[in-house]
C-alpha cells in the first residue's frame, strides 16, 4: 500500500474516533417513554409514586403480578382496592366483569388511563371526549381538585398537546373530584372539564381518571404537584389493602435480553462498538490481503447427445438406414415401456386399444404406427424416405401423448 492509501486510513481512522469521542461524552437523552412501571426511573414511571404510597399506606400496599382475573379468581377473599395506572388499559369482557362483580361486594376500583372501553363507560353512563391546546406557551393544562380542602392550588402540565375528559356523566350517580382547562393567564380552571370522578357501585366505589400522568415520576416532582397527587389518592381507603397493578404496563418491568443491560451502559456500550469496528476493519484489510483467489473449476460436460449425433451420422453416411431403423424402433418400444408402463412383446387389439387409451389417440392410430413398424421390421432395404417417416410418425406420437 502506498503513502497515499496509508494518509486517507489515518484520516478515516481519526475522524471516527474524534466522532467516538463526542458521541461518548453527549449528553444521555431523556427517556420520554410512557412505561408507568414501577421500577422505572424514567420520566414516565411510577417509581415515585408507589415509594410515596409506600409512606403513606405503610404495610397496606400489595405488588400484583398477574393479570387481574386469575389473581380475583384466585383471592375470592380479597378486599380493599384495585389501582390501576397506564397510558391505556383495555380490559377484556370477562375480565371486567370480574372486577365490577369484585367491586360490588364493597371494594374500590381506581382506573387513571387516557381512555375507558366502552364497556365500562355505557356501564357507568359515562361519555369522553378530548380537550385540545393551542400553540406556543398555551400548549398546556392546568388541572384542580374540586374538594374545598384541595381546591386551593391548581397545576400546570405542558407536555400534553390534548387531554381527555368526561363530556357526560350520570349526574345522580357520579361525584366529581377533579376538572382540566387549557392554560390561561390566571392559571384558574375558566371552564369545568370533568377528567376525575367518583361513582358508587353497588356496596363499592368506581375512581376513574383521564389523566394518569398525574401519577409518574416527572409530575409528582416538578414544582408542587405532589399536592395534587396526594390529594387524589386521599380518596382511597387506606386502611385496607391497597393491590398495585403492573400487569398492565406499556413498558417492561424487566429485560430479560443481555443485551439490554450491556448496551444501556455507556461504557460498555461504546466497548462493544469499538470490537464491532476493530473487526470489521481487520476482515477488510487482513482478509483482503491473504484471501486467495479461488479457481473457477468448469463442470464436466454430458458428451452423451454428442455421442449420439456421431454415431448416428456415420450410419447415415454410410447408407445403413436398417441398423438406425433398428435403434429407432427400440427406443420407442422402451419409450412406451417406462411411460405407460405396458409390455410390447405382443401387439394384439388389447395391447393397442391399452396404449390408445393412455396417449390420447385413436385405436386406428395407434394400429397404423404399429403396421408401419412391422412392415419395416421385415424389409432388408430401407430408403431415406422410410426412416424420415418413422421418426415423423414416431415425435407426432410423442407430441400428442405429452399434450
Amino acid at each position: 500500500m502506498g503513502k497515499k492509501g496509508t494518509v486517507y486510513i489515518v484520516i478515516i481512522i481519526a475522524t471516527v474516533a474524534i466522532l467516538m469521542i463526542l458521541q461518548y461524552n453527549k449528553p444521555k437523552e431523556i427517556n420520554w417513554y410512557p412505561s408507568y412501571v414501577a421500577q422505572h426511573k424514567i420520566p414516565y414511571g411510577t417509581l415515585v409514586l408507589n415509594d410515596f404510597m409506600e409512606k403513606l399506606f405503610p404495610d397496606n400496599i400489595e405488588q400484583i403480578t398477574r393479570p387481574p382475573f386469575e389473581f380475583i379468581d384466585a383471592n375470592t377473599d380479597t378486599e380493599g382496592t384495585y389501582f390501576f395506572v397506564n397510558n391505556n388499559i383495555t380490559f377484556s369482557e370477562a375480565e371486567l366483569n370480574t372486577l365490577l362483580d369484585w367491586t360490588a361486594k364493597g371494594n374500590t376500583l381506581f382506573i387513571a388511563s387516557n381512555s375507558f372501553e366502552e364497556q365500562l363507560l355505557d356501564t357507568l353512563n359515562l361519555k369522553t371526549s378530548s380537550l385540545f391546546a393551542g400553540f406556543g406557551d398555551e400548549n398546556s393544562h392546568i388541572h384542580q381538585l374540586v374538594h374545598p380542602q384541595l381546591k386551593t392550588d391548581s397545576y400546570k402540565f405542558e407536555k400534553d398537546n390534548y387531554v381527555n375528559f368526561f363530556v357526560e356523566i350520570d349526574t345522580l350517580n357520579t361525584i366529581v373530584m377533579g376538572v382540566v382547562d387549557n392554560y390561561n393567564d390566571s392559571t384558574t380552571v375558566k371552564e369545568n372539564h370533568i377528567n376525575v370522578i367518583q361513582q358508587p357501585f353497588s356496596k363499592g366505589k368506581i375512581i376513574l381518571s383521564t389523566f394518569p400522568k398525574a401519577l409518574t415520576n416527572y409530575f409528582i416532582l416538578k414544582d408542587n404537584n405532589k399536592a395534587y397527587t396526594a390529594g387524589l389518592l386521599s380518596y382511597i381507603d387506606g386502611s385496607k389493602t391497597i393491590y398495585m397493578d403492573n400487569h398492565y404496563k406499556s413498558g417492561k418491568s424487566f429485560y430479560t435480553s443481555p443485551m439490554y443491560i450491556f448496551l444501556n451502559t455507556k461504557e460498555f456500550k461504546w466497548a462493544y462498538y469499538i470490537v464491532l469496528i476493530g473487526v470489521v476493519l481487520y476482515v477488510f484489510f487482513e482478509g483482503k490481503r491473504k484471501q486467495r483467489a479461488i479457481p473457477v473449476v468448469q463442470p464436466l460436460k454430458n458428451q452423451t447427445l454428442a455421442f449420439t449425433r456421431t454415431i448416428a451420422d456415420m450410419y447415415f453416411e454410410k447408407g445403413e438406414q436398417k441398423p438406425i431403423i433398428k435403434h429407432k424402433i427400440e427406443q420407442f418400444l422402451e419409450y412406451i415401456r417406462s411411460h405407460f408402463y405396458l409390455s410390447t412383446l405382443k401387439y394384439d387389439d388389447d395391447f393397442y386399444n391399452n396404449l390408445a387409451s393412455k396417449s390420447s389417440h385413436s385405436f386406428n392410430e395407434i394400429k397404423s404406427i404399429f403396421t408401419y413398424i412391422a412392415n419395416l421390421s421385415n424389409q432388408e432395404q430401407v430408403n431415406d424416405v422410410a426412416l424420415k417417416k418413422l421418426n415423423t410418425l414416431i415425435e407426432k406420437f410423442k407430441k400428442q401423448s405429452n399434450i
